[in-house]
């Protein structure tokens, strides 16, 4: 039997891998490629975690993981003429860019005899199995969730790494040359790899999954799981995760409707890739934005944090310090940038791509399309966060703003600041009614100009 060639991407684990459970008696040759054009778009804490990843699944193969840097296109046939593999095992990627690279391997590899053989996905259930009656996607997440449910999930896979024979790279000398995993020295506020999201999966399990129905709307409690660049990673599968909840409990049931809207974000994502730029709902592209250098100077202070709306302030700098930002604060923080300052919502999702540890493109894309209105199960254009109100509601001790915005370090009122503005704190950089007065204006024209 021929060897084989197993492909990691986006599902950095050796458990529960249906790519790995489809290798079968073969030897196995384990890769990583590392992209450039990947590389340049992840920021460096996004590369900490992958290098992490990497470096846990190499120890645990015995040092036997090839990773070498290049495009796959020609990298993966390469290594296929050097160990004389037929079949290259991976899992599925829906993404835009995976698509389109997936297909030039694949026939790159055509030449050779080699088949892309793709097993399984990052997803409890894969883009394009929930349809209508009729086949076409869903638009709107309610009735793709019942359907979504309908469908249902396989049991997680039985992969064990134990149970194949690994091939040693370095006993091999026309192989693409090896390098090291990506090594920013950057620190990381939770640690990557397989048997860290399997520990942190276990311990919201025990302490969190109860209460996070109503605790994950609140950024000054540790009510949400963190799971989220795990998934974006794949060093837990979904499966693993949803084979663990007890979807009778409140608490169950609400983790699994966000694995669900995982799904979906990626399967309109799938369907409509012009979407992860673009706005879906194409009414919107006449909507006014601006871009001028006044627009740049208030993106560049919303960045640092330095808009004068605290509660939108330290969720910036949760971002900068940790790479990561609480669910409730980025759709604050969204719509500030969206509806106060009227700027493109894809200069927001760009800076959210270089930050973020967990930035997917589905995910992060469509959130953002959320907030500016103008994606699936949009909010209403008229919904405007105040985020002064938000900052209230969802932090109203403001435990929150105090740890990520030390100039409020000791002020009681953090949200509305009646008794003044400390030294160093900036005065806010524009008039939240006025400003949403001015977005109704603006989204209010759409289509009467045509």
């Amino acid at each position: 039997m021929s060897p084989t060639l197993l492909w990691f991407r986006r599902d950095l684990r050796l458990h529960d891998l249906p790519a790995l459970s489809a290798v079968g008696d073969a030897e196995v040759l384990a890769c990583y490629v590392l992209d450039p054009r990947l590389e340049a778009s992840s920021g460096p804490r996004r590369l900490q975690f992958l290098g992490d990843s990497l470096r846990e699944i190499d120890a645990a193969l015995g040092g036997r993981l090839l990773i070498t840097r290049g495009r796959p296109t020609d990298v993966i046939p390469a290594i296929c003429r050097s160990i004389g593999a037929t079949a290259v095992h991976i899992s599925a990627d829906f993404s835009p860019f995976g698509v389109r690279r997936d297909r030039a391997v694949a026939a790159a590899l055509e030449p050779l005899g080699a088949e892309l053989v793709a097993t399984g996905s990052p997803y409890l259930v894969s883009p394009g199995r929930v349809t209508k009656d009729d086949g076409s996607p869903y638009k709107v997440f309610t009735p793709f969730f019942r359907r979504w449910r309908e469908v249902g999930w396989r049991a997680p896979a039985k992969s064990d790494p134990a149970a194949h024979a690994w091939i040693d790279p370095a006993g091999l000398s026309d192989l693409p040359s090896r390098t090291d995993a990506p090594d920013p020295a950057v620190a990381l506020d939770l640690p990557a790899g397989e048997r860290a999201a399997r520990e942190r999966w276990a311990e919201f399990l025990a302490d969190g999954v109860d209460g996070y129905a109503e605790e994950r709307n609140r950024p000054d409690r540790p009510g949400t799981s963190r799971m989220s660049a795990h998934l974006k990673f794949g060093t837990i599968h979904p499966r693993t995760m949803a084979a663990d909840l007890d979807i009778r409990s409140e608490g169950g049931s609400a983790y699994l409707r966000e694995l669900a809207f995982r799904d979906f974000y990626a399967a309109v994502l799938h369907q409509w890739p012009d979407s992860a730029w673009r706005n879906w709902n194409r009414d919107f592209d006449d909507i006014a934005v601006d871009t001028d250098d006044r627009a740049r100077e208030r993106f560049e202070a919303w960045k640092r944090g330095r808009t004068g709306f605290p509660i939108v302030d330290a969720g910036m700098r949760q971002l900068a310090g940790s790479g990561f930002m609480h669910n409730r604060v980025r759709m604050i923080v969204a719509s500030f940038l969206v509806k106060d300052l009227h700027l493109p919502w894809q200069w927001g999702a760009r800076w959210f791509l270089d930050q973020l540890v967990d930035g997917d493109i589905a995910s992060n894309q469509h959130g953002w399309q959320w907030c500016a209105g103008t994606g699936t199960d949009a909010a209403p254009y008229f919904r405007v966060f105040n985020p002064t109100a938000q900052g209230e509601k969802f932090d109203p001790s403001g435990d929150y703003v105090r740890r990520w915005v030390p100039e409020l370090a000791g002020v009681a009122d953090v949200h509305r600041l009646k008794a003044g503005r400390p030294p160093g704190y900036p005065e806010p950089i524009v008039d939240h009614a006025a400003e949403r007065t001015e977005a109704l204006r603006r989204y209010g024209l759409i289509g009467r100009e045509r």
